[in-house]
């Protein structure tokens, strides 16, 4: 069984007001004045990320100010506020730093300060027994970095490679971020011959062309012809960007479509945007047939069907469609564990790094990145770009050191990969996993992972001192998905509650 995904929520707000009238403010009644100050922290933060969410639109996959703020090459409280005028008071300074910037990790950072197998008192008080109960399985393993500094506070079984189910997705994202930057765009392009009788639709491999951005393209490729006298051309399609096996090692599944450079819809057959659903067979074939019948309501007959082919020598571009950022592309792919758009980036990367745009290249370039980013490669086998395949191996330790990573100010290009987590009983995977009464609810964000038999969930929190953790829990040999996953949110909300 592979990882049933839903839609986030549309208006995460709903979810806010609810949880407010069932009491979980009121609750702050009768808490110490730290243990207040902590959790009605929290609480705004929940509140400011309901009213960013259902504010909208998104830029450019993410906030302006989250971006800017990332970006940002000041990394102790922002930049001074202007120059001010000659009459006028004196700009206000910089604030200091909150949090101090995440010190550089490298290969053996998480680990500095504690022994393969160590835990601080207080998270092996509060783990240990959540780690042992039954629904967890056979095996398990478990890490928790702080990302202040990149200490492991905690670390049960950190270097043994377990199956990460769709939780592989946060390396994925990661190498394409660092290999191709949060706003690279994948193009889509018509490229017309010196004839102006023969018309290439070329695929860039952006997974997320719709029929929108087909008439966008049918409309100026006919624009183009017209203005040469053209009424009529011969199409074809053009998917060699893309190399090896289209089909995933999993065989047709309605979890993922045939990997291909050109696609319409993601190959979805219904009108779904995300989760299981039917698949084409040949989704550029259908993107080919969808843009010759736009080119035909555009006054540019095509003729016979269209068929596999390369542009004609001296062919030149008459039309380009730009995905979204790659920011946004990550987003989307880690909130509703989009498994066609992670493979499109694991083949993005493979094409950034000279190799084939094939599961095997792929693998190759995202394991190269990995280790760019100084990241703890030892055991990892990463398959595929999803999860959905049970050769990928990874440990404990190099999630949660991904994620640590993304939260480094010196790498700001990482970002989406943590905005783009699901907001426990907000969003995405996570969006009814958490209730209410939960005290992780809001402050967890994590991406989650199902196989049969396979459960696990990585991501981070803010503890009750408002330190941000980064975690990873893997358990394999479990019976009961619904009781895994609900050990697994245990294990994040007892982080969600640390005082020490």
């Amino acid at each position: 069984m592979d990882e049933p995904v839903k839609r986030p929520s549309v208006n995460p707000l709903d979810k806010l007001i609810r949880l407010t009238r069932r009491g979980a403010v009121t609750r702050l009644k009768g808490l110490n004045d730290r243990q207040f100050t902590a959790v009605s922290a929290g609480l705004g933060v929940v509140l400011a990320t309901g009213v960013v969410l259902a504010a909208g639109p998104w830029d450019s996959g993410q906030r302006k100010a989250e971006r800017d703020w990332a970006a940002a090459r000041d990394h102790t409280g922002g930049a001074h506020h202007g120059t001010g005028t000659p009459d006028g008071p004196a700009p206000a300074p910089s604030a200091p730093a909150v949090l101090a910037a995440l010190t550089p990790l490298d290969n053996a950072a998480p680990d500095a300060r504690h022994t393969p197998d160590s835990a601080a008192p207080d998270l092996r008080a509060a783990l240990d027994p959540l780690l042992k109960a039954p629904a967890l399985g056979t095996r398990h393993t478990a890490v928790v970095i702080d990302t202040a500094d990149g200490t492991r506070l905690y670390g049960r079984g950190a270097d043994l490679p377990m199956t990460p189910a769709s939780t592989v997705k946060i390396a994925t994202a990661a190498a394409a971020l660092s290999a191709l930057g949060p706003d690279h765009r994948i193009a889509t392009t018509v490229l017309v011959s010196p004839d102006h009788r023969r018309i290439t639709l070329v695929g860039g491999g952006d997974p997320t062309l719709d029929r929108t951005a087909l008439r966008t393209l049918a409309t100026g490729t006919a624009r183009a012809l017209k203005d040469q006298g053209v009424d009529r051309a011969r199409l074809s399609y053009d998917t060699s960007r893309y190399s090896g096996p289209a089909r995933h090692p999993i065989g047709p599944n309605e979890n993922i479509a045939p990997v291909s450079a050109l696609t319409i819809d993601e190959g979805r057959l219904d009108d779904t945007d995300s989760g299981p659903a039917p698949r084409s067979d040949d989704p550029a074939k259908d993107a080919a047939e969808t843009f010759a019948k736009l080119l035909d309501d555009a006054g540019i007959a095509t003729g016979a069907g269209p068929g596999h082919g390369r542009p004609a020598a001296g062919s030149r571009q008459v039309a380009q469609h730009l995905s979204a950022p790659l920011s946004a592309l990550v987003e989307r792919a880690l909130t509703n564990s989009d498994n066609d758009i992670a493979e499109a980036l694991a083949r993005q990367t493979a094409i950034k790094a000279g190799r084939p745009a094939d599961f095997a290249g792929a693998r190759r370039a995202v394991t190269e990145q990995l280790g760019k980013l100084r990241l703890p490669l030892t055991g990892a086998v990463l398959a595929d770009g999803s999860g959905l395949d049970r050769k990928d191996k990874v440990t404990a330790r190099l999630l949660a050191g991904l994620l640590a990573r993304a939260a480094d100010p010196a790498h700001p290009e990482l970002r989406p990969v943590l905005t783009g987590l699901p907001v426990a009983g907000f969003t995405g995977t996570l969006s009814d996993r958490y209730t209410g009464k939960s005290a992780g609810t809001g402050l967890v964000r994590a991406k989650t992972g199902t196989l049969t038999g396979v459960n696990t969930l990585a991501g981070t929190v803010v503890d009750g001192q408002g330190r941000l953790l980064a975690f990873a829990f893997l358990a394999s040999g479990t019976t009961s998905p619904s009781d895994a996953q609900s050990s697994l949110d245990a294990l994040a909300t007892s982080l969600a509650t640390r005082t020490r």
